[in-house]
């Protein structure tokens, strides 16, 4: 398959050729090549697409897959109507947006901005974020998975926290945090899950570290660490 890739505002479109089969593990390395550069939105127009057969929606499943794992979005547009049937057998229609046209796909990105923008300024209101430098110990919760310890949690909130110094984990990994916001205090155990990892190339500065979000957090656990937080910010100064 032949791949022409542009960018239209913030989105990169891919201009997808040919057949989609076994022989188009480009179009993998093409999104893989997006991803790394940091563009993690990515809409596939397909209106050149002649087939696609069972091994390419494996193909489209992984690239599919390297863009969702690094909190992006891809969309598909112009699909062809004798290829809609393949994708619906797969379930990608159900997995994937799927657009009648570029335009709307396009106006679909911006509309899912505003939608995080807010929910981002919702948590904001409801949860303080604090910068503070406190150690953590991290451990798999698979008992022979890898562990970090003492740390450096220097963004913690409510819903989680990041945390410098640790390059053992993968995005999806399902951790214990093992740490104590004061002391003295009793050491709180947190379970937790690998939601984003910093890049050396883009993120120097955060590198190497993670974000994790804390799972099944008990509300009392979650009391203490808001409690943390506004003592603490209650003591720095203000701008």
């Amino acid at each position: 398959m032949d791949i022409k890739a542009r960018q239209k505002d913030n989105v990169i479109v891919l201009d997808l050729f040919g057949r989609i089969d076994v022989n188009s593990a480009n179009f993998v390395e093409v999104v893989g090549r997006c991803v790394h550069d940091g563009h993690t939105d990515v809409l596939c127009n397909f209106a050149g697409v002649d087939v696609i057969d069972y091994m390419g929606i494996s193909v489209i499943v992984i690239a599919y897959k390297e863009v969702d794992n690094n909190g992006g979005r891809m969309k598909f547009a112009n699909i062809p109507a004798h290829l809609q049937n393949i994708l619906s057998i797969a379930g990608l229609d159900k997995a994937i947006d799927i657009y009648a046209t570029e335009d709307l796909a396009m106006a679909s990105f911006k509309e899912d901005k505003i939608i995080e923008d807010i929910k981002k300024m919702q948590l904001r209101r409801r949860f303080k974020r604090l910068p503070i430098g406190i150690k953590v110990d991290i451990v798999s919760q698979n008992p022979s998975g890898p562990q970090c310890l003492r740390s450096d949690v220097c963004n913690l909130s409510a819903l989680g926290a990041y945390i410098y110094g640790c390059d053992k984990f993968k995005l999806g990994d399902e951790v214990i945090l093992r740490l104590k916001l004061s002391t003295p205090a009793k050491e709180m155990e947190l379970t937790a899950k690998v939601v984003w990892l910093s890049d050396k190339q883009i993120q120097p500065q955060f590198h190497p570290g993670m974000g994790v979000a804390f799972h099944e957090i008990s509300t009392s656990a979650q009391q203490k660490i808001v409690n943390f937080i506004d003592k603490n910010l209650s003591r720095m100064p203000s701008d």
